[in-house]
């Protein structure tokens, strides 16, 4: 059941990142977004149910094309890193300090991005068939940079998953995934912990927690 939860977030991400083949994203509401996406995304999973076993690189590559344009995982990477990456802390440091600072949110988004894909991907198959019902959209306002989307994931379960987005227009005005929420599990938020309780075993060395990130102690906090 757990991985089942667990990949239930990515593939929320996947659903999301499928608008990147279909209409302008800036023609869409945040709901009309996830719901076009959605049946595409099932068929990219369904397709690889066939094949991912015996290659599971380019099952990865696949996602990770899918997910890149549409994901703000820098966003989300920044936010898991908290004080250690605020606006604060960059103007608190010297130019060497904002280059190292810069370079450490480089290599922890590409850790993110790459741990989350590799983690999840496989137990994505898990939801290959699945029926997915995403809430009513409300009238999408130019002016409002945020949103939420409730999306219901059917399962052998007798209840569905709840999926929460939050949405984010970018500086063009597309829709961007900037974090989840599995039935009562803000990823982000646990995720974030994680990177704080790392930092204080290293005694604030960021590069160490960095070199050392795993998702693992994160996806045990995850309801069964």
């Amino acid at each position: 059941m757990l991985i089942r939860i667990q990949s239930a977030w990515l593939l929320g991400l996947m659903c999301w990142a499928a608008l990147a083949s279909g209409q302008d994203a800036q023609e869409q509401s945040a709901n009309d977004v996830v719901r076009a996406a959605s049946e595409k995304v099932m068929a990219v999973v369904e397709e690889a149910q066939s094949y991912a076993d015996q290659d599971p690189e380019r099952y990865y590559g696949e996602i990770q094309q899918i997910l890149d344009p549409v994901v703000d995982f820098r966003g989300f990477a920044r936010g898991v890193m908290g004080p250690y990456a605020s606006s604060d802390r960059y103007r608190s440091l010297d130019e060497a300090g904002r280059e190292q600072l810069r370079d450490q949110l480089d290599r922890f988004t590409e850790v993110m991005r790459t741990g989350l894909v590799r983690t999840y991907g496989k137990g994505l198959l898990a939801f290959g068939g699945s029926r997915m019902d995403v809430s009513p959209p409300a009238a999408d306002d130019p002016a409002v940079d945020r949103a939420t989307v409730e999306q219901l994931i059917y399962s052998e379960k007798a209840e569905p998953y709840v999926v929460y987005y939050q949405m984010g227009r970018d500086k063009s005005g597309e829709w961007k995934l900037r974090n989840m929420i599995v039935e009562t599990v803000n990823l982000g938020e646990i995720y974030r912990s994680q990177f704080q309780a790392a930092a204080r075993e290293h005694e604030g060395n960021i590069d160490a927690v960095i070199d050392t990130w795993s998702l693992d102690a994160a996806e045990k906090e995850l309801p069964n």
